[in-house]
């Protein structure tokens, strides 16, 4: 069984903006072992839908398409798969009650144009969206002699993602020619980029094998997923162990997580007393992931933390300075100072990090990197690793709190 994916919108193919659902959902369909052989990018019309869905379900037995289900005259995907499938629209009242009920919990009226949302091809089936108005659409679709499932979904991440987990993966689970269990479990890395980390794993992040090792990298964050396919949860789980036993013995302290954990909350985690920052060339960002870190934290009853941060304009202090400095104003057992952003002798930009303890200072350089976008947050996130790694070394391996 092969797979397309197609994305939809006029912003998309005139380059305004990016397409990430496509890769998305391409991971999402290795995960569960079905390859994707082509991606399709469509602008906004009626001919340019219905080409790309006619050539898309002509060769592929699953097609996933993200976009156009909006209530606009510039949303067709709806009448693009009816006319494809030589049926009418249908009004869903089902559809249009959950539409009204979203408008109702905001207290605002729903327009009139929403209730094309609710329309779909007769015979088709409703995939639900529990976070938009824009429910998905479940087709099969009969092309050049072809049945071709065709799930199509919006293209707004939040309301795409959620419906694809409790939706359009388990009906594609039940498309598999043989009943299978597949678990899956993300690794968290940081300190070194995608193509390096994947460099340290000797033939593991490679297609066709089992279980399945994907990578990814998101603001300096390496994420890899590993998938397995077998006959039950324990066979599963045997391959899935074996596999993070290789990753984690390859990358040692470079792995800070699993699943949803993030850097920030692997460094507090990792503490053995409070931390406060004192922050000049990141602006501020390492303050703030401590802060959600710290709410999480709470959340779950857990002891807090992190004490706060002090966010200076300028480059007034030293990374040396700003440590103690926020060592003493919060009475922190860990200063941790992130200098202002200044030039080395080779002309790179750089800035300093510093921790203090009452063992000491301690201060190493960083340098920019990974453009405008990227710079500021891998900075921040290395002033957090340092203290990650520094407190992993002051301290036994196995910490709980």
């Amino acid at each position: 069984m092969q797979a397309e994916v197609i994305a939809i919108g006029d912003e998309l193919v005139t380059g305004q903006r990016l397409d990430t659902n496509s890769r998305w959902l391409s991971a999402e369909l290795a995960v569960l072992g079905i390859p994707v052989v082509f991606h399709t990018t469509a602008a906004d019309t009626l001919e340019a839908g219905i080409e790309a869905f006619r050539i898309a379900a002509g060769r592929a037995e699953v097609v996933v398409a993200t976009g156009g289900l909006g209530p606009t005259a510039d949303d067709l995907t709806r009448d693009v798969l009816a006319a494809l499938a030589d049926r009418p629209l249908v009004l869903s009242e089902s559809a249009v009650a959950a539409i009204e009920a979203r408008f109702a919990a905001r207290a605002a009226p729903c327009p009139a144009s929403n209730r094309r949302q609710a329309l779909f091809p007769e015979g088709s089936r409703e995939i639900p969206n529990p976070n938009g108005t824009a429910p998905g659409i479940d087709l099969t679709l009969a092309v050049a002699g072809r049945r071709s499932r065709v799930f199509a979904l919006p293209g707004v991440p939040a309301e795409m993602k959620p419906m694809w987990a409790a939706s359009v993966a388990p009906a594609l689970m039940a498309m598999l020619p043989e009943a299978a269990t597949i678990l899956q479990r993300r690794i968290k890395c940081f300190g070194a980029g995608e193509s390096a980390t994947e460099a340290m794993l000797p033939d593991l992040v490679r297609r066709g094998r089992d279980p399945l090792v994907g990578i990814t990298a998101h603001e300096a964050t390496i994420t890899l997923r590993i998938a397995a396919h077998g006959r039950d949860e324990a066979e599963c789980r045997g391959k899935i162990a074996a596999t993070e036993a290789v990753i984690r013995g390859c990358l040692g302290p470079l792995v800070f997580g699993v699943e949803d954990d993030e850097l920030e909350d692997a460094t507090l985690a990792t503490l053995a007393g409070t931390l406060a920052v004192c922050e000049m060339g990141t602006g501020g960002t390492a303050s703030a992931l401590l802060g959600q870190a710290e709410a999480r934290r709470r959340d779950r009853g857990l002891a807090g933390m992190f004490l706060g941060g002090l966010v200076l304009a300028g480059a007034g202090l030293t990374a040396t300075a700003a440590a103690a400095r926020a060592r003493h104003d919060f009475g922190a057992d860990v200063g941790l100072g992130i200098g202002g952003i200044g030039t080395s002798a080779d002309g790179r930009q750089v800035l300093m990090l510093a921790l203090e303890t009452s063992a000491g200072t301690t201060e190493v350089e960083h340098v920019l990197g990974g453009g405008p976008t990227l710079a500021l947050p891998r900075a921040a996130k290395a002033a957090l690793d340092l203290v990650r790694l520094r407190a992993a070394a002051d301290q036994p391996a196995e910490v709980s709190r």
